[in-house]
């Protein structure tokens, strides 16, 4: 499944901070003060909301320059003892861009109270939301851009596809890099390919995890022990993974360079194109993006 969004963001009858934040000023030479705005207002502070927090610290972003929209008191408290110094409120505030980082069915409540507030950039990471509606319920003048980060980018090792609407200036997409390129890698697509986008890596780690847990159980099965076929899987699933995108090589390249000719790789090969492993893998992913596109439509 692609990524949980998260918690929704607070718009109605709440106020009040869980940190205790402030706003930040810059003292001019006339020694006048002045609040500096915060560069990114994260809304939602679930999962990819938290990492995203994370990864903008991890890459020398100031505590000042973040600020997290969460409703939900025990979060709120929870998202100020993991980031001391960001601010964490129950409503939108002004910022250079905002980032909506909540569930899908909380999409309409949390553009509208982006909509009250001065942000004119708008980065959705929601599932199936398109930039059409979300165009509708923000204010006129934003730039509106969508992502599908995946659950990797939780340790900063993710990959997300940005597609920019039609206002999005090149700042607007640059701005949008940055946040996304503090949790992994980032890629530019059409708005159109995110629905396959969704199927191949927003899904993709589950295809990944379900293969590990195969081989997990095949281990067990051959005589290892439960904890030693474990390490020896992830292991191998990580360092795999790693090695294919350390070494540049395509992964068909590695695949033979392991596989000696009647080799005992190439017996585990065969049996898996046998019983169908591609077709496997090809159909699961249409059926992950067809069902996304059922829940944008």
């Amino acid at each position: 499944m692609p990524v949980d969004r998260g918690s929704a963001a607070g718009v109605q009858g709440s106020s009040g901070r869980a940190a205790s934040g402030h706003r930040h000023c810059r003292r001019g030479g006339d020694g006048s003060v002045t609040p500096v705005q915060p560069k990114v207002l994260v809304v939602g502070g679930g999962s990819m909301g938290g990492a995203l927090a994370r990864g903008l610290l991890a890459a020398h972003w100031r505590p000042a320059d973040i600020v997290i929209v969460e409703p939900s008191p025990d979060r709120r408290t929870a998202l100020a003892a993991l980031f001391p110094g960001v601010v964490v409120e129950t409503e939108p505030r002004d910022a250079d861009g905002a980032v909506l980082a909540v569930k899908p069915v909380d999409a309409e409540a949390a553009c509208r109270s982006v909509a009250a507030t001065r942000c004119r950039r708008v980065l959705s990471i929601m599932a199936g939301v398109t930039v059409t509606r979300l165009e509708s319920w923000l204010a006129p003048s934003s730039a509106v851009l969508r992502a599908m980060p995946n659950t990797p980018a939780t340790v900063g090792a993710g990959v997300s596809a940005l597609a920019a609407g039609s206002t999005a200036s090149g700042p607007d997409i640059a701005w949008a890099e940055e946040v996304l390129g503090a949790v992994g890698d980032v890629v530019r697509v059409p708005e159109e390919s995110l629905d396959a986008v969704t199927g191949l890596s927003g899904s993709g780690p589950a295809y990944v995890f379900l293969v590990t847990e195969a081989l997990v159980a095949a281990g067990q099965s051959a005589g290892l022990s439960p904890e030693v076929s474990r390490r020896l899987a992830v292991g191998t699933v990580a360092g795999a993974g790693r090695l294919l995108a350390e070494s540049g090589e395509p992964p068909e390249r590695l695949r033979a360079q392991v596989t000696s000719p009647g080799g005992t790789t190439e017996a585990g090969l065969r049996v898996l194109e046998e019983r169908g492993l591609r077709e496997a893998l090809a159909a699961a992913v249409v059926a992950a993006t067809e069902r996304s596109r059922e829940l944008g439509a």
